[in-house]
């Protein structure tokens, strides 16, 4: 299930599904039974920073830069904007002007932002940069223009690519992280969104040193102020 009700509440679940079994990345779980008269199961997990759906902070690019535990708790969750971009051909760049027609006009300073097009294809697989790639592209023209604007995350749906080459993923990533804004890579169930504005979450562990972290992120629609 992706999509639940509560009150006049509508939740969508973000994250993607991983089974250790099958998933590329880093991902092993070693469950045991601790002893005694009671069965007391414990899990050992053997995983990657940068699993799943994950929030990516500024220590991923920059030694002296916060890690999950340095950045404030309001930095992984607020008010959100969806941006679908679908006024540009494929494997083109995003541009600030064709963010603004998707947001229409409602981004603002503080806001997550969540880009995606229709051209979805799932990240980091064996058809990442080939001919069946035709996701948008992001690079440092674009990376600018989100940090004038002052966002503090910026999410990415499967029709946004953020691995295409190191002359544009780079200075992406090190003009925005150098102002502590986050990334958040792999959200799925986007399609579920009924409106452009919702309140979204997407916490990390709390543990110092991380550069980056899997959470289980989720949008709410419905809440007056995020909407």
């Amino acid at each position: 299930m992706s999509v639940y009700t509560m009150g006049n509440l509508r939740i969508i679940d973000l994250t993607k599904y991983i089974d250790p079994d099958t998933e590329s990345r880093r991902c092993r779980l070693m469950r045991f039974n601790t002893g005694g008269p009671i069965p007391d199961f414990h899990t050992h997990i053997d995983i990657t920073s940068h699993l799943g759906t994950h929030v990516e902070c500024p220590y991923h690019h920059h030694d002296d830069w916060p890690d999950a535990t340095e950045l404030p708790l309001t930095s992984f969750f607020g008010r959100a904007v969806y941006a679908c971009i679908e006024t540009l051909p494929p494997n083109s760049y995003i541009t600030p002007a064709a963010v603004e027609t998707a947001t229409e006009g409602k981004l603002r300073e503080g806001d997550i932002i969540v880009l995606d097009s229709p051209y979805k294809l799932p990240p980091f697989t064996e058809k990442t940069n080939t001919d069946a790639d035709k996701r948008l592209l992001v690079n440092r023209e674009l990376a600018l223009w989100l940090r004038d604007r002052k966002v503090k995350c910026v999410g990415f749906g499967d029709g946004v690519s953020i691995e295409s080459c190191n002359e544009d993923v780079a200075p992406f990533h090190d003009v925005l992280m150098a102002e502590n804004i986050i990334f958040l890579e792999v959200l799925k169930n986007l399609e579920h969104l009924t409106g452009k504005v919702f309140f979204m979450s997407y916490t990390p562990l709390y543990i110092k040193g991380l550069d980056s972290s899997p959470v289980r992120a989720y949008a709410i629609e419905g809440l007056a102020e995020f909407s």
